[in-house]
Formats: C-alpha cells, structure tokens, sequence
C-alpha cells in the first residue's frame, strides 16, 4: 500500500507590493504634473506603486480633448492644458487631490474599474458621515442629489495611471461659477465640510486612504 502524500496547497494569485503614500502639502500643479509623467514613465514592472495625497494653489485644468469654451471668465486663475480626460475643473486649497500612481495589468484593473475604485472610495467615505453619495455611469465622478462632490479624470500610459480624484472638502467654490465645471453649463459644486463630513483636508485624507487602498487591492508600503 503506498504511503499517504498529503496535498500541497497551491499557489494563489501573487501578492502586490505595498504603495508608497506621499502627504505633499500644497504643491505647485505644474510642477507635480511633471513629476506625475516622469515617474510613469520610467516605472518598471517591479516599481512600487505610489499614491500622492496634495493640494493645489488655485488653477484651472484643460483636459486633451477639453473645449475653451467652458472656461467663462478665468481671470486671474491660471490655466493649464493637461493629459487627461475630461473636460475643465478647478483646484485650490482646501481640495484634496489624490494622485493613485498604479500599474493597472499589474493590479488587475481596466480603466474603467479604476475609476469605479475611485468613486466608490469616496462614496463610502461619505456613507462614513451619513451622507448619500452616488457616481453615474454617464459622467464621472460623485455627487450627492444634483450637486458634485468629486471629480476623476486619469490617463494611462504603459499600463501606468496618473492624474485622478480631487474631492471638494472645505475650500471657496466660487471659481466654479467662472468655468462649466466637467463640461456641464449650471452644474453645482458641493464639499464634504457643508455636508456633515470631514472638515479639513488632514482629516479627509486620514479618512479616504484606507478606503481607497482596499477599493485598489493595495496595501500600503
């Protein structure tokens, strides 16, 4: 009779490397965007995944395929054309921009399972304060009833994503009413401080990292 071999467990999927987070501050919009493209691309397929949590001083940004036209009245806000999706937003202190800087093949992500991460992220950590949050398949984002709460706006490159999500927190709406924000004339902007929810972008951020890394897969590094 043949001794009894016991079966060894097979291998799961491999396990991802953790992501660097990176707390930047208020950091310069153009000098980021350089930053986010340089690390695209010379990334390699062993290159640790990082996800950049920042602020920007006030700018208007383009995205590649956007129309002058939803910029209204600029002023002095400067505008930058970019390389993502989507059409005009805005940025300014007290927005909390999150830069999520992932090897979708590597993570196992298609774009548009990589947006959904993004809003889902956010809605829970609405939900987390009571509020209602939703994302539409037709326009991305989150919004709570009619107004908007979030934008997300990517682009890949190599597998490699950047640019991202940038979640209204308690900053100054009002350059919203200069431009059509995300290409919507009359679109309304809301923020989490108005709504019951975090009220600085510390706390935001504290609170979204964990909720977006498990949206991702990721651990943190």
């Amino acid at each position: 009779m043949s001794p009894t071999v016991a079966a060894l467990p097979l291998p799961g999927p491999p396990s991802l490397p953790g992501a660097l987070v990176r707390q930047l501050g208020l950091a310069d919009y153009a000098h980021t965007l350089q930053a986010m493209q340089r690390f695209t691309a010379e990334r390699g397929p062993q290159t640790p995944d990082e996800i950049w949590f920042l602020e920007h001083a006030p700018v208007f940004t383009l995205g590649m395929n956007a129309s002058r036209a939803h910029l209204l009245d600029p002023g002095d806000i400067p505008v930058v054309q970019v390389d993502r999706g989507g059409q005009v937003t805005y940025h300014g202190p007290g927005q909390l921009v999150v830069y999520p800087l992932v090897d979708l093949r590597r993570a196992g992500l298609g774009i548009r399972d990589f947006v959904t991460a993004l809003e889902r992220a956010v809605i829970e950590l609405a939900a987390h304060s009571g509020i209602t949050a939703t994302c539409r398949r037709d326009a991305p984002g989150v919004y709570v009833a009619e107004a908007k709460l979030a934008s997300v706006g990517v682009r890949v490159r190599r597998s490699g994503a950047y640019h991202g999500l940038a979640l209204n927190v308690a900053l100054d709406l009002a350059p919203f009413a200069r431009i059509n924000p995300c290409g919507y004339q009359g679109l309304r902007m809301t923020q989490l401080s108005a709504l019951g929810g975090p009220a600085t972008v510390p706390s935001a951020a504290a609170a979204l990292e964990p909720l977006l890394l498990r949206a991702l897969g990721l651990t943190r590094a």
